[in-house]
Formats: structure tokens, sequence, C-alpha cells
């Protein structure tokens, strides 16, 4: 809510399709680009480091949704928690998975399967940074 009160947003226009598009200051002068689906929050999108293709309801896109409508900031509030405690279920499940599927392991194949999971990393990690 603080981008929208400290005016943030320099720009909010309706598309055709009910959505909205902005462009918000960020904290260090940045500028990102904001679009709003107010019916489906999840479907909303920013270009910020947070939320780039990520379905995270960032404060970019909050500001944008109080530019639209105040009353709609609860309901972008909601969604964020319930994102929030979605996501940390599905982590705690996934942790519990991958435990119990370590611990049939042998030190051996763990150090294996660790260094293989580095190497796929890095990779992973230079194709972002690169798009390669």
């Amino acid at each position: 809510m603080e981008y929208y009160k400290q005016n943030k947003v320099s720009s909010c226009t309706a598309n055709d399709d009910g959505t909205y598009e902005g462009v918000v200051s960020g904290s260090s002068d940045e500028s990102y680009s904001v679009h709003v689906d107010m019916e489906h929050p999840r479907k909303s999108t920013c270009n910020c480091p947070l939320a780039n293709c990520k379905k995270v309801i960032c404060k970019h896109i909050v500001a944008v949704s109080l530019c639209v409508d105040v009353s709609e900031a609860e309901c972008f509030k909601n969604e964020k928690t319930l994102y929030a405690s979605e996501e940390e279920e599905r982590r705690t499940k996934k942790y519990y998975k991958y435990m119990s599927y370590a611990k049939c392991m042998s030190q051996r194949e763990l150090r294996e399967a660790y260094v293989e999971l580095m190497i796929e990393l890095e990779e992973i990690r230079l194709k972002e940074k690169y798009g390669k």
C-alpha cells in the first residue's frame, strides 16, 4: 500500500478486457511494468525481480490495483496470503518426500546426487542469465 500512498504509480490505464496496465517507480528509481487482472489476481504480472515470471503479487501490483479500486486491496492481500500459505505447504511436502528418499540412499549415492544437482543448478542459472 505504501507505493500507492507515495504516488509511485506513474500511469494506470484500462484495457478493453477489463485488465489494467500500469507503470510503478521502484525503490531504486527503476520503473516496473505492471499488468493487473482484478478478476483473477494471480494472473497479474510485474517485471520486478520479485514477481517476474512468478505468480507473486508484489507491491507494484498492489499499487496499481489500488489506483483502480481501493476496496480491491483487501482481495489482493487475501490472495497473497493464501498463495504464501499454499506455497509453504507445497514446500514442506516436497521436503519430506525428498528427505524420505535421501534416507534410503548410501553416502556415495547422496554425494553423487548432490554433485549432479549442483551441476544442473549451475546450468539452469547460466541459461537464465544468458538465455541459452
